[in-house]
């Protein structure tokens, strides 16, 4: 049963059935705000609302797709939902933000903000095209707002990720390691702290090229595999990535402490594409279980 009033147009109730038309394909023409909530859930009823209201605001520039956790418990896992409520923003077909807990509407729109613009008229002819934030101005921009409002401990964690984006790993870890408790568990903080796992396991590692030599030398390589895959991960070849480490699993489960199954569980929390990620997650499944 639906939990969407028919007068709010732009709020729809996403389930399996309806979760590729819906939202990844839709997410390719207009962005979609992910909420993940249950009918338990006291913050959710307070963030629902919020939502909600934003939804009707903004007139069709995002859609709001309500996911009840309890209800449709196999999107939740292809989420890796931790806490709820938790929300992401799909665009392109892929993952781009999210944010655990019932954050404050002025916050969310400044999450609104950074990826959607509410609908208006058409733009002027002459208007200038959008410029995309550099990684040396996002991080300007960054440490100039924490200046002017240094309690505002979500700025730090913003800064962290534009650290990250910058390939400013030991900055990012160090902006991370000091945020407080509420923001640690953030999705957005739960995937960077996987990015800088899989970055660090790269010190000192060998180039792609002598990796790929030690394997066609010695098929049963799991050490090269593992940091072949890794490589590929950091490099955007996911898929390539994912399949190495599968690999591994399939031949040598038990390798270094059941290392390859760990590699998975951190490669899909900081992979964009949820599609690509819920098909390895079968396939790790297929194998553990």
């Amino acid at each position: 049963m639906s939990t969407v009033p028919p007068s709010q147009p732009h709020v729809f109730d996403a389930t399996v059935a309806n979760f590729e038309t819906e939202v990844l394909k839709a997410s390719l023409t207009t962005p979609v705000l992910v909420d993940l909530w249950a009918e338990w859930c006291e913050p959710c009823k307070t963030l629902g609302p919020i939502l909600e209201k934003l939804a009707a605001e903004y007139n069709g520039a995002f859609r709001l797709a309500k996911v009840d956790v309890e209800a449709e418990q196999q999107l939740a896992a292809m989420f890796g939902v931790r806490s709820i409520p938790t929300v992401v923003l799909v665009k392109d077909g892929q993952v781009l933000d999210g944010f655990a807990g019932a954050m404050p509407e002025g916050q969310i729109r400044e999450f609104l903000a950074r990826h959607v613009q509410p609908a208006a008229g058409e733009p002027a002819e002459d208007a200038a095209p959008e410029v995309e934030e550099s990684a040396e101005d996002a991080l300007n921009r960054l440490q100039q707002a924490i200046a002017a409002e240094p309690d505002r401990a979500e700025l730090k964690l913003d800064l962290a990720l534009a650290l990250m984006r910058a390939g400013k790993t030991e900055p990012a870890q160090a902006e991370l390691d000091a945020l407080p408790a509420n923001l640690a568990t953030d999705a957005r903080a739960v995937r960077l702290r996987s990015q800088l796992e899989l970055a660090r396991s790269l010190e000192g590692a060998p180039s792609m090229a002598e990796l790929r030599a030690r394997i066609d030398t010695n098929d049963a390589d799991w050490e090269a595999r593992d940091l072949l895959g890794v490589r590929l991960l950091v490099e955007g070849d996911a898929a390539a990535g994912l399949d190495q480490f599968l690999d591994i699993l399939k031949r040598q489960r038990d390798w270094n402490d059941g290392r390859a199954k760990k590699r998975l569980l951190a490669a899909f929390a900081t992979i964009d594409d949820a599609v690509l990620v819920s098909q390895y997650r079968r396939r790790m499944s297929s194998l553990v279980f």
